[in-house]
């Protein structure tokens, strides 16, 4: 089962007089909707646009994994593990808020911040917080590549959930990448046109796929940047 969800219809979030837009996937803060929660193990997808020097002061997270995927400009990550860092398009990261983390996010470049934010559900809880960071290298001509991954990938930050894996990729206009075979997979435009199967998809939109057999993502006219979720379980609570 193939379900697309346009850019459009995501929910608008953030405080745009303090600098900060966003679009939720999925029922998120003062957005609920009983109907959509998350899809697999993901429960967040947001798109956040800072302006300079916006950002999100000190909060707390626990038993949540965070990937971050800068789109444009440049997000400044301090946490309570000591991890400062700019984070810069061509770069990604994770955090494994474990028991508990504390961590701020501001926008340190001169113009616009775009950057993507997804949180997905760990397959244990408790233990000390992590952070992970890594320069990514996507090919030209297509083929997804792990960017975050439970399952050991060679260059991928690592996720504390083994069921998971973030894939990335950039499409030329023709080219084409296999999507996984999962029982869940999520696509989400970041930037131009693609085409999956017949279906037009352009920045921003997504789909959730259940069941995901012998699919593949095309690049439309002009191409595009793609993430991709494949995931093997649903969240487990016990």
């Amino acid at each position: 089962m193939i379900d697309i969800r346009r850019a459009d219809t995501r929910y608008r979030g953030g405080d745009r007089q303090a600098g900060i837009d966003t679009r939720h996937a999925f029922s998120f803060s003062g957005h609920y909707d009983p109907d959509n929660t998350g899809f697999g193990l993901l429960t967040a997808v947001n798109d956040e646009r800072l302006e300079p020097g916006a950002g999100f002061g000190e909060h707390r997270h626990r038993d949540i994994e965070i990937v971050t995927w800068v789109v444009e400009g440049a997000l400044e990550h301090r946490d309570s593990t000591g991890a400062v860092g700019t984070l810069r398009p061509g770069q990604v990261q994770s955090t494994g808020s474990g028991a508990g983390i504390l961590h701020t996010e501001r926008n340190a470049h001169t113009g616009p911040t775009r950057f993507l934010q997804m949180w997905l559900h760990p397959d244990g809880y408790g233990g000390p917080p992590r952070h992970d960071r890594a320069d990514v290298t996507l090919p030209q001509d297509g083929g997804l590549v792990p960017v975050a991954s439970g399952r050991g990938h060679a260059g991928a930050v690592a996720l504390r959930q083994a069921d998971a894996v973030l894939h990335a990729a950039r499409l030329g206009e023709g080219d084409t990448a296999a999507l996984p075979r999962a029982p869940f997979v999520y696509v989400h435009v970041v930037r131009g046109a693609l085409r999956l199967g017949e279906e037009p998809l352009g920045e921003g939109d997504a789909a959730r796929i259940t069941g995901c057999r012998d699919l593949e993502v095309t690049g439309a006219e002009g191409g595009g940047e793609v993430l991709v979720w494949e995931m093997h379980a649903e969240p487990s609570y016990g």
